[in-house]
């Protein structure tokens, strides 16, 4: 199933347009670290060594990172207990 999670990630990633929002909520720590490292993965530039000429399109990442993650407020958990180990990542395509 978490092998799942990063395909369903990719292929996402790969169908938004300029300017379109990706937003995942998790429900588990494992599925969050996916998330995590794959939305910091997909938001960093790659690293080239100096002196290559290089323009800087070629080296814009696809998506970049909105905000933190979000957890449910105190109030949300209180009317939603199965809400409280959720956790929302937010990134954005742009190129």
């Amino acid at each position: 199933e978490l092998d799942d999670v990063e395909a369903c990630l990719q292929h996402a990633v790969d169908s938004l347009a300029p300017g379109g929002r990706l937003v995942v909520i998790s429900f588990h720590s494992l599925e969050d670290r996916i998330v995590k490292h794959y939305l910091r993965d997909v938001s960093t530039p790659p690293n080239i060594p100096r002196g290559l000429p290089v323009m800087p399109k070629m080296i814009q990442p696809p998506m970049r990172l909105i905000g933190k993650a979000v957890r449910p407020s105190d109030a949300e958990v209180q009317g939603n207990v199965r809400s409280r180990s959720a956790i929302m990542r937010i990134g954005e395509r742009v190129a």
